[in-house]
């Protein structure tokens, strides 16, 4: 039965952005325009459903998530705006107390700022937790904080070699490690470990957890920056059962130590056997360098502390690999932060571009936090998103980010509107859990380079506020794109899957504030709710 939406403003992000009316029949947008046409295009028999004044958006599109971490995190303690030392440890003392049967105490979400010396160590842990292993993940997801019981289950110690591109933090005099490790240390040393106790049966629960989030929030669609086999199975597991309600897209991880072109060619088998609407596999990620907040992203010029970190992947071992995937048609989704790497992943698709010719690409650049006007105009035009994440801008935790650079390069952070200048595509994501995936907050940052953690510290870098419909704009259409759904959702147009939002204010009408007061009331995905309030 078709379905004749009214009462309501719709944002389109589309050719015409506004409209009074839209038609869904089969699961798919049949008209959105005028009210008058919309009447008489849906016919007799018709379900009228009066909004009641809201705005409606397309179904927001994640641009950058890690779909089944967003759900374990929920199971976790959250440290997110512990602010000190002193509340990190209550807070994973409180978890330890409420779960005396968890074989292990998970957390995440501290800030290197909240930390003395912006480096913790186990006997820090020891203090709250000294009898279970305590894993507490940083807010970045590039390093992780380890007690002695934790180091122990591990194995690591004085004698544990630093991989390639990882560092175990140790006692200057005694070698010992302090329980502090990053990068690819944590990725071979302490993931491994963690995930051989995950069942199936969590993971299931994971997804569902983010699934639910999403409902609520408005999220219908999200890009999975992380997929692995694991990962992979519980999604099509949920697709099996009918119970997916946001449509994944999955990046296949690539990681320094994996043998990269058998990862490609896998990579490769899956896209072509997950191609459907609500779950498709579509290229391969790339950690090219860390982060600025843990002094690990490659820059050109060194830290305020006068380090200078290489890449994880130099570009002799990114190109080979970049120009695998291009051939193999898929995309390329390269985390690079730092100017230096952001010049790396460049370089990758310059030399896919001379190796394998001219072709239809959609490369990306995953947050591009420290980048220079030169590089911007090189990405723009070989045609690579710029995708990146309003809420890593949000000031109140930006101070350790901007002590770390300590120059001029901290009023460049997160240029969006030069990527737009410049012809590049942007999309917009979260990168949750490494920040809250709900999109309105994002779009609140996106617009005032403000908080949404505390609406009144002052603007981080002002001038690259942009337009609220451009913000939605490139979480939405735009996001779309940069994953090669735009023909499916991203937009409320005729022929599309009707994939909506009802928020129960017009936000583009009232004081920017009104993002963070919003409510979703209804979340449409296939033209059947998933969530009213």
């Amino acid at each position: 039965m078709p379905q004749l939406f009214l009462g309501a403003r719709f944002f389109t992000a589309d050719r015409r952005p506004w409209a009074e009316a839209m038609v869904v029949a089969d699961g798919r947008i049949g008209y959105v325009g005028d009210a008058g046409t919309a009447r008489r295009l849906a016919g007799p028999g018709v379900t009228e459903v009066d909004l009641g004044g809201a705005l409606v958006l397309p179904g927001f599109v994640d641009g950058h998530a890690h779909v089944l971490s967003t759900g374990s995190a929920s199971h976790q303690a959250d440290l997110t705006g512990a602010g000190e030392l002193a509340e990190i440890q209550c807070r994973i003392g409180q978890w330890a107390a409420a779960h005396p049967d968890a074989k292990r105490v998970r957390a995440y979400g501290w800030q290197h700022a909240e930390v003395p010396g912006g480096r913790p160590t186990r006997q820090m842990l020891d203090a709250v937790v000294p009898d279970r292993p305590v894993y507490a993940q940083a807010a970045d997801f590039h390093s992780i904080w380890l007690n002695t019981a934790a180091l122990a289950e591990l194995g690591i110690d004085a004698s544990t070699p630093d991989p390639e591109g990882g560092t175990i933090a140790r006692d200057p005099e005694t070698g010992e490690a302090t329980g502090y490790i990053d990068e690819t240390a944590m990725h071979q040393l302490v993931w491994p470990v963690l995930d051989a106790g995950v069942s199936d049966a969590d993971r299931d629960e994971d997804l569902r957890a983010a699934l639910r989030g999403y409902r609520e929030s408005g999220v219908t669609a999200a890009v999975d920056m992380g997929l692995d086999e694991a990962d992979l199975a519980a999604m099509a597991r949920a697709e099996r059962a009918g119970t997916l309600t946001a449509r994944l897209v999955g990046h296949w991880v690539i990681r320094r130590h994996d043998d990269a072109l058998a990862s490609v060619a896998r990579a490769a088998e899956l896209a072509a056997l997950h191609t459907s609407p609500w779950l498709r596999v579509t290229g391969i990620k790339i950690m090219v360098d860390g982060t600025v907040d843990g002094c690990t992203a490659a820059l050109g010029r060194p830290y305020a502390n006068g380090s200078l970190p290489g890449p994880i992947w130099d570009l002799d071992a990114l190109a080979p690999v970049v120009a695998a995937a291009d051939a193999a048609g898929l995309q390329v989704a390269m985390h690079a932060i730092g100017d230096e790497a952001i010049r790396i992943a460049i370089g990758a698709v310059e030399h896919a571009v001379r190796v394998n010719g001219p072709g239809p690409r959609r490369h990306r650049i995953e947050h591009l936090e420290v980048a220079e006007e030169a590089d911007i105009r090189r990405l723009a035009a070989l045609g690579i998103t710029a995708s990146m994440q309003p809420v890593h801008a949000d000031p109140a935790i930006q101070a350790n980010w901007r002590a770390m650079l300590g120059d001029e390069r901290v009023e460049r952070g997160y240029p969006w509107p030069e990527m737009t200048a410049a012809g590049a595509p942007l999309a917009f994501g979260t990168d949750s859990p490494t920040a809250p995936y709900a999109p309105l907050r994002n779009m609140f940052i996106a617009a005032t380079r403000r908080s949404a953690f505390d609406p009144g510290l002052p603007a981080n870098v002002a001038r690259y506020a942009l337009p609220l419909a451009e913000a939605v704009t490139h979480a939405t259409r735009d996001a779309a794109w940069a994953c090669r759904a735009e023909e499916q959702v991203g937009r409320l147009a005729a022929g599309l899957l009707a994939d909506f939002v009802v928020l129960d204010r017009d936000v583009f009408d009232l004081p920017a504030e009104e993002l963070l007061r919003a409510r979703v009331l209804r979340t449409v995905v296939g033209g059947t709710g998933v969530w009213a309030s």
